[in-house]
């Protein structure tokens, strides 16, 4: 038996593919509404032979299940859009619905091709008669931070072994660990509302004292671990300037690179937030969202990972779309195309080149995703393939012109071979799952979902 026979699977699945990607980013879905999204992918399961599991805690997220015995493999997939972001597939910032959704973080590319790596696996133990447990896990809420983290708490990761999972991105690329620590907290002040020409000195306006939490909250940044981030918004609860607000709302999001970090960051935004209280003579209640946990490292899946982006062929493209291609580079700001050049040492406009190994070490992951506690739970890994070129951001329409063309798909079927070719080892090499495994154990530490009911 070869790899070469999981690799043929998705080749003949790259019809599938195409049609997937399509149909996500046609019917965006922001997080906590991906109905449609969810429903499309258990669909195509279901008639492909996979048991699905539903939950009724998590509506629109899943697992499908095929096989049977160890090792239990999760494909992580997801398929939530960005508000504001709808954008046609052209060079030309031009909506296809006016602040519509849009899939500007490649989503509908990231579901569909963990969809198709699924489906090659379990084709393969269908024919080869092999004992193994493929699970595709639809995972919603991506961009709210939240819906692997529900997942986890309901238990839905139970029984795994390990998780594959890739993210959509300009360059080929292994991480050996990243995403920060993210947690999310409003604080609710509430003070006495009154005239404000009238009576001011009857009032006791709660948004002074948002107001002056948030410049507390400057303040702290002088004084708090240089990687870490903080970031916050207001809500006057709509009254109007005459009226002194009795409410008023901060909302407050913490990174870090570890969630120890995290929590104490947000003890100090909880004091910060009491002493502009204290000043306001107002009230203030705290109350944690949720949160997402860091990425684990874990090299050796890391290196299992890179061998197989070496392996599989890279995206071949047309003079067509190397010209869409470039043209939407020309929509960038130029210093944005210059550092990815810089972080990749290449000009190319699609960089197909494998990213050197240790890349990550000077350019991290500092975005958050709830992906980080699906590797507390057993060893996980992420990749990037090029699905736009060199410059474009993610959460851009430019992002959303390129995941919505056929150099988008390309980067799909691209990361889908590379899932279902380091899914083989995991099925065939017992000793390469175990080196993996044994990582994990070694740096294991309790973990608890940060979420509640």
């Amino acid at each position: 038996m070869s790899k070469q026979l999981v690799l043929e699977n998705v080749k003949e699945l790259e019809a599938l593919c195409e049609e997937s990607c399509q149909f996500l980013w046609n019917h965006p879905e922001v997080g906590g509404t991906e109905k449609e999204s969810a429903e499309y992918l258990r669909n195509v399961l279901c008639r492909e032979g996979f048991i699905i599991v539903n939950h009724e805690k998590v509506e629109h997220g899943f697992y499908a299940e095929y096989g049977s015995g160890h090792p239990v493999i999760a494909i992580l997939g997801e398929y939530d859009a960005l508000p504001g972001l709808s954008q046609k597939v052209q060079c030309e910032k031009d909506p296809v619905v006016t602040d519509g959704p849009g899939h500007g973080c490649g989503h509908n590319l990231l579901g569909s091709a963990s969809l198709v790596a699924a489906i090659a696996l379990k084709r393969l133990l269908e024919t080869e008669k092999m004992p193994g447990t493929i699970r595709f896990y639809g995972c919603p809420e991506e961009e709210l931070l939240s819906g692997k983290v529900k997942m986890s708490y309901y238990g839905m990761f139970e029984g795994c072994d390990i998780a594959l999972a890739w993210h959509p991105g300009t360059g080929a690329m292994v991480y050996d660990q990243g995403y920060l620590a993210c947690a999310y907290a409003k604080f609710y002040f509430t003070g006495i509302s009154s005239h404000a020409a009238f009576a001011p000195e009857m009032g006791r306006s709660a948004m002074d004292a948002v107001e002056l939490m948030n410049v507390g909250a400057n303040y702290l940044r002088e004084h708090v671990i240089s990687s870490a981030r903080i970031h916050y918004s207001s809500d006057n609860c709509g009254f109007p300037p005459n009226i002194v607000p009795s409410k008023a709302v901060a909302w407050y999001a913490v990174r870090a690179p570890r969630m120890c970090d995290v929590q104490s960051i947000m003890d100090r935004i909880e004091k910060i937030a009491q002493g502009a209280a204290l000043m306001t003579e107002t009230q203030v209640r705290m109350e944690i969202q949720h949160g997402c946990c860091e990425m684990k490292p874990n090299h050796a899946f890391a290196d299992l990972t890179y061998e197989n982006l070496r392996a599989v062929a890279p995206p071949a493209y047309t003079k067509e779309e190397m010209a869409f291609a470039e043209e939407l580079q020309n929509s960038l700001n130029p210093a944005n195309v210059a550092h990815d050049r810089e972080m990749y040492q290449r000009d190319d406009v699609m960089h197909t080149a494998i990213g050197r190994r240790e890349l990550y070490k000077d350019y991290p992951l500092t975005a958050s995703s709830d992906s980080g506690d699906v590797s507390y739970i057993m060893p996980m890994n992420t990749f990037t393939v090029p699905t736009w070129p060199l410059g474009v951001a993610p959460h851009s329409w430019q992002a959303t012109a390129a995941t919505g063309s056929s150099i988008g798909t390309k980067g799909a079927i691209y990361a889908a071979g590379v899932i279902a070719a380091t899914g083989y080892d995991l099925l065939t090499k017992p000793e390469a799952l175990e080196k993996i495994q044994q990582e994990f154990r070694a740096h294991q530490t309790s973990y608890s979902p940060m979420y509640h009911e």
